[in-house]
């Protein structure tokens, strides 16, 4: 039997992929089986690890040090490390309950989640043209996925790609294609991955979009038309900061010799990447969810969008100080827009914090 002490150790490094930490979320203390509709999450702005539980009709949120301070759970026991694992784990995903698997990228440092097929494609076809530039002295990166599935219809593209790899093999000093082959499977299995995020970034894109449309709405409007350019700005940052570390990703495999020569490194690089961004992403998926379904029509739901993508983007993207500002010169309808929002908020989910001492 694995030894408390051991499994703690390996919880330290974070996804060493050690066998000795548990698949799934289970909890020994008496607490985490008493309860009402318990799950795990990060609080929204914070990021800080919340256990959620029921309450009657209220909803209560416990910080995982408190739980731990409460209940007299100690770091190294099976909950503790528990607990720590559920606090690393949850920036992979929405949220957590009891008997879910734990995200693999704090247990083995693989991928909990999988790219679809079409994502594979895109990868590998993409090194395969990679490797076509390289033959012919033009390479560089062909990101576009209609573009490259296209290139890769074309009758001739087969046997062009057949000759590169056995080129390859011979620049690299390999016995045969076959070999090269394995390597740009093995590339494009980890490179998929980003191609499935891309795709998420496109949806980031489109909202950026639309939500442009919002100066043509609100263009009579003044205070709507302020807010509206505010957000504007922010969701234009972000998707110039996630444009940019795409970029970085495809000029580390942007030359395909290099990077097969240096193949374990750049798919570290990729691991690293690839669970960078997704924990990024995954904080946006709602969001792009109601952007991508929205209506785009004047209107309290479309002015209540905007309040919740300026309050999530402005703490990530704004300065400080312009911040604040933006803050105190608010309207006053639109300070009571904010403050109705947060009552409702506050009637759902309660803190235990202050006199209760679960901070």
């Amino acid at each position: 039997m694995t030894s408390t002490t051991e499994t703690a150790s390996a919880t330290e490094t974070g996804g060493s992929g050690s066998s000795n930490l548990p698949d799934t979320v289970q909890f020994e203390h008496v607490f985490f089986h008493k309860v009402d509709d318990l799950y795990f999450c990060l609080e929204h702005g914070t990021e800080q690890p919340l256990a959620v539980v029921s309450l009657g009709e209220e909803k209560l949120s416990l910080p995982f040090p408190g739980i731990q301070r409460e209940f007299k759970i100690e770091p190294g026991s099976r909950d503790g490390v528990m607990l720590s694992l559920l606090a690393k784990g949850l920036k992979y995903v929405k949220g957590l309950r009891i008997g879910d698997p734990v995200p693999k990228e704090v247990t083995s440092g693989e991928a909990s989640w999988s790219p679809k097929e079409k994502h594979k494609q895109i990868a590998y076809h993409r090194l395969a043209m990679q490797l076509l530039g390289w033959l012919s002295g033009d390479e560089h990166v062909i990101s576009n996925p209609d573009e490259l599935m296209q290139v890769a219809g074309d009758p001739t593209f087969r046997k062009q790609v057949n000759d590169a790899f056995g080129e390859a093999a011979r620049a690299l000093g390999l016995p045969n294609k076959e070999a090269v082959t394995e390597m740009i499977q093995g590339l494009s299995h980890e490179l998929a991955y980003i191609e499935a995020l891309r795709d998420e970034f496109a949806a980031m894109q489109r909202m950026l979009r639309k939500t442009e449309l919002l100066r043509r709405l609100y263009k009579d409007e003044h205070s709507q038309l302020e807010t509206a350019n505010s957000l504007i700005r922010l969701v234009t940052l972000a998707v110039a900061d996630f444009g940019e570390r795409f970029e970085t990703v495809d000029a580390q495999t942007g030359e395909i010799m290099a990077a097969l020569k240096n193949l374990d490194t750049v798919k570290s690089y990729l691991h690293k990447q690839r669970d960078d961004l997704r924990a990024r992403l995954v904080a946006w998926g709602d969001l792009l969810v109601k952007w991508n379904n929205h209506p785009m029509k004047p209107g309290r739901e479309t002015e209540d969008l905007m309040l919740e993508t300026f309050r999530f983007l402005a703490p990530r993207y704004m300065p400080v100080d312009e911040w604040v500002m933006m803050s105190r010169l608010q309207d006053a309808e639109h300070k009571k827009k904010v403050t109705e929002i947060r009552i409702k908020k506050e009637k759902k989910i309660k803190y235990m914090r202050g006199r209760m001492h679960w901070n």
